[in-house]
């Protein structure tokens, strides 16, 4: 398993060093290279990605969440976009962007305009209490960056609150606290879709 994750780093790493110096006779595992406008769009993620360690890193991780991506988000320009903000602001909360990007996945299945029938907003589905709650009325739960700076903010809080215990940061973030059927969607998404490195 371990040779076969290595193995896997290997070939995305050199799938983005092919895209990036842009090939046109260059073949990914799973086939042909993505076309000109996914490849420029890399190279501008990348460039802009500065929660990174380095551009290596970059670059693996934004082609790898980008392929996994690509089925629920065609756009490549939106999907980069969301991913360098995920990763930003996972960062800037001490999570794992995979985990960040489960919890999307779940919580909105990656629909920013997400609205649940408890008025929950946005791709991490944010309660708009919290605007007034911290005196920011104006905040618009829908933009990319507030969704996911107030989301990864509230899960952080509860995974510091339940001393690193991921389950019940989980089911409080969801409101279910007690419960485990949440923190399992979690984890089924996050190893079937966005299994970190």
């Amino acid at each position: 398993m371990v040779n076969g994750r290595y193995a896997r780093r290997a070939r995305l790493t050199a799938a983005a060093l092919l895209v990036l110096a842009g090939s046109a006779a260059a073949q990914t595992p799973a086939g042909p290279a993505p076309d000109p406008e996914l490849r420029q769009a890399l190279v501008n993620a990348v460039g802009q990605a500065d929660s990174f360690a380095n551009r290596f890193e970059a670059e693996v991780w934004l082609l790898d969440m980008s392929t996994r991506l690509a089925r629920r988000l065609p756009d490549a320009e939106r999907r980069l976009t969301l991913l360098r903000a995920v990763h930003r602001e996972a960062a800037l909360a001490g999570l794992k962007p995979e985990l960040v990007l489960a919890v999307i996945h779940v919580e909105s299945a990656f629909n920013r305009f997400a609205i649940s029938s408890a008025g929950a907003r946005g791709l991490m589905q944010v309660m708009p209490f919290w605007m007034d709650e911290i005196g920011r009325p104006e905040d618009n739960l829908f933009d990319l960056d507030t969704n996911l700076r107030y989301g990864c903010t509230i899960l952080r809080f509860y995974l510091d609150k339940e001393d690193g215990n991921l389950s019940r940061a989980l089911a409080r973030y969801n409101g279910s606290l007690g419960q485990y059927w949440y923190p399992a969607r979690i984890n089924t998404a996050l190893r079937r879709h966005w299994y970190p490195q």
